[in-house]
């Protein structure tokens, strides 16, 4: 009896010390980089800042993270788009062997003390997601240029070089009190659109196009 004691609690430590080892950030990390490239079509030349791009279909499938990417879920509301877009975040981390930890924004008064918990934790890249965190991020995101970030279903109106955004028609909302170019449609916020602007966007930041607006169909 004892010695099968022992061999559950060795079992147990070595369970507890993996997940440790697997949220534990304070490590030294090596910047990222990408692992394969961009595919023709993404972009035609390198785009100009705030400039909006239409990649191709699939363009960015051959980029993925490197071994050991961080990410911080920078999230607010519980409506149906956000809760498809941090579904696809998940997916996509799974699939990628992403490191991600989660920060939930609930309170709109902190909105801004919520995006310095993110940057905090010093991320590869903060991915962000629900609209109403947008006018937020424009306050905050000049402040952490040393910071990624990559909005998804939304954009800024006057992004930084740190802040790239994903959408798509029916997915721009750029802030209160900003008209829109496609409008807002909950509905366009379907499982497949989402997975395609996480995965576009960490492409993008991943390759050194940043500060733009990608635009998928």
């Amino acid at each position: 009896m004892r010695t099968r004691i022992a061999g559950t609690l060795a079992a147990l430590a070595v369970l507890a010390g993996g997940c440790g080892s697997a949220d534990d950030w304070s490590a030294p990390h090596p910047k990222p980089g990408p692992v394969g490239a961009l595919g023709p079509g993404f972009v035609t030349a390198s785009p100009t800042p705030e400039a909006t791009i239409t990649p191709s279909p699939g363009s960015w499938d051959g980029v993925r993270p490197s071994p050991g990417y961080r990410v911080v879920l920078l999230t607010a509301e519980d409506d149906a788009p956000t809760r498809t877009l941090v579904a696809a975040v998940t997916d996509w981390a799974r699939q990628e062997d992403v490191s991600v930890k989660t920060v939930e924004a609930k309170d709109p008064d902190r909105y801004t003390e919520s995006i310095s918990e993110a940057v905090k934790l010093a991320p590869d890249l903060i991915i962000c997601t629900g609209k109403d965190l947008v006018d937020a991020l424009a306050l905050v995101t000049a402040s952490h240029l040393d910071r990624q970030f990559l909005v998804l279903g939304a954009e800024l109106a006057e992004p930084t070089a740190n802040v790239t955004a994903a959408n798509w028609p029916g997915a721009s909302f750029r802030g209160e009190g900003l008209g829109t170019s496609t409008g807002y449609d909950p509905a366009s916020f379907t499982p497949a659109r989402a997975a395609a602007a996480v995965r576009a966007g960490v492409a993008s930041v991943l390759s050194g196009l940043t500060g733009i607006v990608i635009r998928l169909g």
